[in-house]
């Protein structure tokens, strides 16, 4: 890849650091060694190394957005570091193309004791802007970061909200060519949350952004490509749909240690749901009235992971009424079921679905712990177990949905998932009036009228 495509090159960067367990073996590495250098004596290491990154490579295109995820401790926050300069990898290479605005953690480059109008001309001239440049956008800024009445009060009195508010605001406006940002937007409010996204999709046509958030649906949403890392190390990097699904396992599996064991699902047919996604647009008609949908059953081929304690059989979804039609009608009510099969005994059975669109965004869903809170619900080895689930079918924007499925055993707080399947049903929707938004609603009536009509006649 040139100079002129890529956006970041990182190139085999490590980074270490040098653990000391007290003072006085930090003093004693900074002067013995020499002493047993001069005299031709093996050197004495007094410290412990802790390797933050290692041997992390990978580029990043112009215009791309590339999200990197991994537990606490990873290393995230230690490459964004290094790409945006406050922090020197200890061997490696890291090369970027345009100017670099960072959002890293909540106050970083901020000096507490300044007021908010002294760090933005200190943040954005940090960033590579004039005086002259930072002078013609102030406005800008602050009418963006809507702090106005505090804006002359030292950052050290403001919310964490208001820190990011101001944070956010000035990279907006530095011209950056590059954006990173880690995990800074999750602590503020909706309205303000709104506007970065506004001004993130928008940056998105022609900028470059490295993202680094726990919020897998989010990832899903916005990036291009996944980085996922562990311990240091890049463990995975690919689609961002087939990243997050293999941390979330991941994770549980940690977070369930030894108890039980989670193996993945390997989806024997590759093109399972595109195949039938295909095969749908070429069966079903184009329909000019309302939303309707084919559902597709899924489950024998969906990916996912199981721990072998508990497995859902089968998952369905059929219309209640007017079952003349397999086509699914935005508006009418429909019954999901579930069937399960435990191989051991399940003290708190929980069945549970959410529906995605396509960049995995959750849209609904519902679970039977407000049936069964409180309930006893013992389910032997052998046994099978049923959960319905009855409402409307909403009406869905044009395009391919996913529905995923779940076996849990335990309570909203503790529990532990057995069966979790990604795409257990596709729904393809074909419709051409719902304009807006994910979900449409079924309006009743739409009127247009002049108030005041006849005295405006009067007057012409």
């Amino acid at each position: 890849m040139s100079s002129d495509d890529f956006a970041i090159l990182i190139d085999n960067v490590s980074k270490r650091y040098e653990l000391y367990d007290t003072p006085g073996d930090r003093l004693k590495h900074f002067i013995i060694p020499k002493f047993q250098r001069m005299a031709g004596l093996e050197t004495k290491q007094y410290f412990r190394e802790f390797w933050a990154l290692k041997n992390i490579s990978f580029q990043v295109k112009k215009g791309e957005t590339i999200g990197i995820i991994g537990r606490n401790g990873s290393g995230k926050s230690t490459l964004l570091q290094i790409i945006c300069g406050t922090l020197a990898p200890s061997s490696g290479r890291v090369e970027t193309n345009g100017r670099v605005a960072g959002l890293l953690e909540l106050g970083s480059g901020f000096n507490p004791e300044f007021t908010g109008r002294e760090n933005v001309y200190l943040n954005a001239a940090i960033l590579g802007l004039t005086k002259e440049e930072i002078d013609e956008r102030y406005d800008d800024i602050v009418a963006f970061a809507d702090i106005a009445d505090f804006i002359d009060q030292p950052i050290k009195l403001y919310s964490s909200g208001m820190l990011v508010r101001l944070a956010f605001a000035v990279i907006v406006h530095v011209d950056a060519d590059i954006l990173v940002i880690d995990e800074a937007l999750a602590v503020g409010d909706a309205l303000f949350t709104q506007k970065c996204m506004r001004f993130l999709r928008n940056f998105m046509k022609n900028g470059t952004i490295i993202f680094v958030s726990h919020d897998t649906p989010s990832i899903k949403n916005l990036c291009h490509r996944v980085l996922w890392l562990e311990k240091g190390q890049a463990l995975k990097e690919g689609n961002p749909r087939d990243i997050c699904d293999f941390y979330l396992q991941y994770t549980l599996q940690g977070l369930y240690g030894d108890e039980v064991k989670l193996n993945a699902l390997s989806n024997s047919d590759a093109h399972s749901v595109t195949a039938q996604e295909d095969k749908a647009t070429e069966q079903a008609p184009v329909i000019d009235y309302e939303s309707k949908a084919s559902v597709l059953d899924n489950l024998a081929v969906a990916t996912g992971f199981k721990s072998g304690v508990a497995e859902v059989v089968s998952f369905s979804m059929e219309k209640i009424e007017n079952k003349s039609t397999s086509e699914f009608e935005g508006g009418e009510r429909v019954r999901v079921i579930m069937r399960a099969k435990a191989h051991s005994t399940l003290t708190s059975p929980i069945l549970g679905f959410i529906v995605k669109d396509h960049l995995g965004q959750e849209l609904f869903g519902e679970n039977t712990i407000p049936f069964t809170q409180g309930r006893h619900c013992l389910v032997m080895a052998g046994q099978e177990i049923t959960a319905e689930f009855v409402f409307r079918f909403p009406m869905l924007q044009n395009g391919q949905y996913v529905v995923m499925s779940s076996l849990a055993n335990g309570d909203s707080y503790n529990h532990i998932q057995h069966h979790y399947v990604h795409d257990a049903l596709v729904i393809n929707v074909y419709s051409s009036k719902i304009r807006f938004g994910i979900v449409g609603i079924p309006f009743e009536s739409v009127s247009l009228k002049i108030n005041n009509e006849a005295s405006y006649r009067s007057s012409e």
